[in-house]
């Protein structure tokens, strides 16, 4: 490359379409953005679209734009261009996907579906159901660690009580809650995948005329900003996604400044945040 253009590309594919409507990713994005532009850079964003005119690769696009570096967050890493991008000498940190010889900032979501489990525990729930997203590197750390932490508890998690949804879809969170209402021994607290897809997860309670949590707990992940507000609060996991978004923005600089300097590659776990809300009902010991 020539000399420094202090411009970061983005590349962002939200196989779902939310695009920065999304609001885990909007928050990460910003908090990147707003350290790039702390550290005297521009950020632009790399187009994904496959019916793109002018379409060439993604590191052809960015080696003719001289964008210095490149932060990856929710994209496909099996593509063949996200594969020849990452293999390439161009600096790239991503986000959210731990990859092997590449910075990736991660959100610890093994502590943080722990520390969950272990609070609706200790409100005395032993039949915690948990509704998951999509099959991701993500959900298979926060799966793992629900399974273990159930277990070092000495909670019998029946399989019908996971569940596959999809993160943000409220709809299909829906049709998986009231499966669990239908089962013979139902849940008394439900985990679901994030705080918006636990929107269609509490419509389906309310249409059972259930009250949460006198009837039912619930809690969820993420910590965005409307479901916070709602009455009752939600329980939720809170991610630090502004301090992904700039951990990830500043090992990029430093990547593209002092390469050198740079000989640890390991993952950069940022930590999470149990929010007590008011959805997790204590339950009577026996």
């Amino acid at each position: 490359m020539s000399d420094n253009s202090y411009t970061l590309g983005i590349l962002f594919d939200d196989e779902a379409r939310n695009g920065l409507t999304h609001d885990f990713f909007a928050s990460v994005l910003n908090g990147f953005k707003n350290q790039a532009e702390e550290q005297g850079y521009d950020i632009t964003f790399i187009n994904t679209r496959k019916d793109n005119p002018h379409k060439t690769s993604y590191l052809k696009r960015i080696q003719d734009r001289n964008i210095q570096g490149v932060g990856i967050i929710c994209t496909n890493f099996e593509d063949p261009e996200v594969k020849e991008l990452i293999s390439s000498d161009v600096p790239v940190v991503t986000i959210d996907e731990p990859l092997d010889g590449v910075i990736s900032v991660l959100s610890d979501n093994a502590q943080g579906i722990k520390n969950l489990v272990y609070h609706i525990s200790g409100m005395g729930h032993t039949k915690i159901a948990y509704i998951h997203g999509n099959m991701n590197s993500v959900t298979q750390v926060r799966l793992k660690n629900f399974k273990e932490a159930c277990d070092k508890l000495g909670i019998t998690v029946p399989e019908e009580y996971i569940r596959q949804s999809y993160f943000r879809d409220i709809n299909k969170t829906a049709f998986e809650t009231e499966a669990l209402l239908r089962l013979p021994d139902p849940p008394t607290c439900i985990i679901f995948p994030d705080d918006y897809a636990a929107i269609g997860g509490i419509n389906i309670l309310k249409a059972y005329g259930m009250v949460v949590p006198d009837d039912i707990s619930v809690a969820a992940y993420d910590g965005i900003d409307i479901p916070s507000r709602y009455d009752p609060q939600i329980t939720t996991v809170k991610q630090d996604m502004d301090g992904m978004g700039r951990a990830a923005a500043e090992k990029l600089i430093k990547l593209i400044e002092t390469p050198e300097e740079i000989t640890d590659f390991s993952d950069v776990m940022i930590e999470t945040k149990l929010v007590e809300g008011h959805t997790i009902k204590q339950m009577l010991w026996k």
